[in-house]
């Protein structure tokens, strides 16, 4: 009989530390989940709402207490890497959380929000009108929201493809259930949630077969020993070469990015807005984040195949953001186009592989989470009402946010503000992060590609202003009301645009915080 050493039977060293803001956004979870099972239903959705808010705020401080250490020496604790991207990308995530929570718990002053009483319930049928007569409100919406949240925080430290591929799907199962919750046009949702799973199965079937061939050339499946791979072993290059585009294509599902990019308009538009709004935020904080950390770990060293075919994804996902965006009549279809514009600006910070651009990057995609809560937030705002004077659901049509400005300053206003910060225009968070990005893009030889970003951020403003034009310098829309709510929306929305002024402003105190992002290289 073989005796185990005493090395093996020792315990495994366990990093809690680094591990604390992910155990508590699904530690979070997990109480919520409870909460739903044993709290008396009247005190459910407070306890769901109090419970998120304060999970996401203390992910948020338990991070910033490891930011000095990390900065000063970043470490890997096997299949989870902790560093300054890794931080920072969690941050901004909890930051992003914590805002979308509180448009997702919102209910206006007739007590409806933006989720069905029941979801199980069939569009139509008697179950769904006994739910709606007696009130009867779910709030599973809350656990759901910081599992994915959870996932989240995960994807941007994974140094495992299986990790990475754990996180994908702890991030997105999730959002496919909440994107089938809306309240109204419930079919509308349902077939949204649909396709949303339908391309993420894609998305992951393609991050598995790449996976699978990195692990045939490397004979492992950690992304940094891929990485150290790569420079030593000879032959096979076509192997190793599909394997990496197989794993970026299934990153490039999640940010929207061309040709992948179909499911975006219609699940944007068929989920409930605030999900929307943190799905658009959210998945792009994670999935930028773990693109650079791959990118500038493995894909790199691959540049002189690779950068022809991504630099002509970020060409693509540019124009179709930019042009499909100027037919649209819808403000979330709008919105949903623009993000997709956005994907390709921020892929040229990511292909430049510049000293700093990994913190130009993040600083992007703050600015841009900000302005995306705050101006989904908004359009929850903004709804339609009968001939009665009954208030319906949200107005989607453009014309319908006719005389917005007239009719409730405040709520225009913000929106103003969001649309300039997408634009591009000075003295907004947009426009230090379109400046940082492009400036790295030039810096890393990429400056067709810059000059292509320039005329399609000019584009874009066109079909921004339009909505700018109809919410000022026109007469009010009939049937159309700003409702009052709770005031979480109200407190977001003031929130991301104090944020959006402040970091377009005075940048240099996160940018000075953002240059400290490197990426841990094997």
């Amino acid at each position: 009989m073989n005796l185990l050493s005493t090395a093996e039977m020792a315990a495994p060293t366990i990093g809690w530390a680094s591990l604390t803001p992910v155990l508590i956004v699904l530690g979070g979870a997990v109480i919520g989940v409870l909460v739903e099972a044993f709290a008396p239903q009247r005190l459910r959705r407070s306890i769901g709402i109090g419970l998120s808010l304060l999970t996401t705020l203390l992910a948020a401080a338990a991070i910033a207490l490891r930011w000095r250490d990390v900065v000063a020496a970043p470490s890997s604790l096997g299949e989870y890497i902790e560093d300054p991207l890794t931080l920072a990308s969690q941050f901004i995530l909890a930051c992003v959380g914590f805002l979308a929570l509180l448009v997702i718990a919102d209910r206006t002053q007739v007590g409806d929000g933006a989720f069905a009483g029941q979801p199980s319930d069939r569009p139509g049928s008697g179950d769904e009108e006994l739910t709606l007569r007696r009130g009867y409100q779910r709030s599973e919406v809350f656990p759901l929201v910081l599992f994915s949240l959870g996932g989240m925080m995960v994807f941007p430290a994974a140094d495992s493809l299986i990790t990475l591929f754990v996180a994908l799907e702890v991030m997105s199962l999730p959002l496919y259930i909440l994107t089938a919750t809306a309240r109204r046009r419930r079919q509308l949702s349902q077939e949204a949630a649909l396709k949303y799973f339908l391309l993420g199965a894609f998305a992951s079937a393609f991050l598995l077969m790449g996976s699978a061939l990195l692990f045939g050339y490397s004979g492992s499946l950690k992304i940094s020993e891929v990485a150290t791979a790569l420079p030593t072993t000879n032959g096979m290059d076509w192997l190793v070469v599909s394997g990496v585009f197989l794993v970026v294509v299934g990153l490039l599902f999640k940010i929207g990015a061309a040709p992948f990019h179909a499911w975006t308009p219609d699940v944007y538009t068929g989920a409930p807005t605030p999900i929307t709004g943190f799905m658009a935020a959210g998945v792009k904080v994670a999935a930028f984040g773990a693109l650079l950390r791959f990118y500038q770990t493995v894909a790199a060293q691959l540049e002189w195949d690779l950068i022809g075919v991504l630099a002509v994804v970020a060409l693509l996902t540019m124009v179709v953001g930019t042009f499909a965006g100027i037919v649209q009549d819808d403000v979330k279809r709008m919105l949903a186009y623009s993000s997709i514009a956005h994907a390709g600006f921020i892929l040229i910070g990511v292909l430049s592989v510049h000293k700093g651009s990994a913190g130009a990057v993040l600083f992007y995609v703050l600015a841009y989470g900000l302005a995306t809560v705050g101006a989904f937030a908004v359009a929850t705002l903004v709804r339609s009402r009968d001939a009665e004077g009954a208030t319906g659901g949200e107005v989607g049509t453009l014309e319908r946010w006719a005389g917005l400005g007239k009719r409730s300053p405040f709520v225009a206003g913000a929106m103003l503000l969001f649309l300039l910060s997408f634009a591009g225009i000075p003295l907004t968070a947009g426009f230090i992060g379109k400046f940082l990005v492009f400036a790295d893009g030039f810096a890393g030889g990429l400056g067709w590609l810059v000059v292509v970003a320039l005329v399609c951020s000019a584009v874009t403003a066109f079909y921004y202003f339009r909505l700018v034009r109809l919410m000022f310098f026109t007469e009010p829309a009939e049937r159309t009301v700003v409702v009052r709510s709770e005031g979480f929306t109200a407190v977001a929305v003031g929130v991301c645009a104090l944020g959006t002024i402040v970091l377009g402003v005075f940048p240099n105190p996160v940018l000075s915080l953002l240059n400290q992002v490197v990426v841990l290289l094997p």
